[in-house]
């Protein structure tokens, strides 16, 4: 069982609490698409997911194939998700270590 599920959040969520159920939706569309095509590295990619007005913002770990790119259009097109194609991809920063002073020496 994967447990390291992606964070979910969504503009609004306070007062429209089922933007939060559609991204999990989603996400779960999504997986299973990656699952059918024996893809076991999709789901640990994922960082973030975000709904911001309609507009699914997904944020990788790392640089996604173009296939995963599909699995994210293809269930937020469905009436799982917002039935558009308003996606955006972006992969997450990662801080690098801090060099060590005596090194530089």
């Amino acid at each position: 069982m994967f447990l390291d599920i992606p964070k979910i959040s969504a503009t609004n969520s306070e007062t429209e609490p089922d933007r939060l159920e559609r991204l999990s939706r989603v996400y779960g569309y999504a997986a299973a698409l990656s699952d059918m095509d024996g893809n076991a590295d999709f789901c640990a990619k994922v960082a973030k997911l975000h709904d911001h007005k309609g507009n699914l913002v997904v944020i990788w770990y790392e640089q996604p194939t173009a296939r995963e790119l599909t699995y994210f259009l293809r269930a937020w097109q469905s009436r799982m998700g917002d039935e558009s194609t308003n996606i955006e991809h972006a992969l997450m920063l990662r801080e690098l270590p801090e060099a060590d002073d005596e090194s530089d020496a």
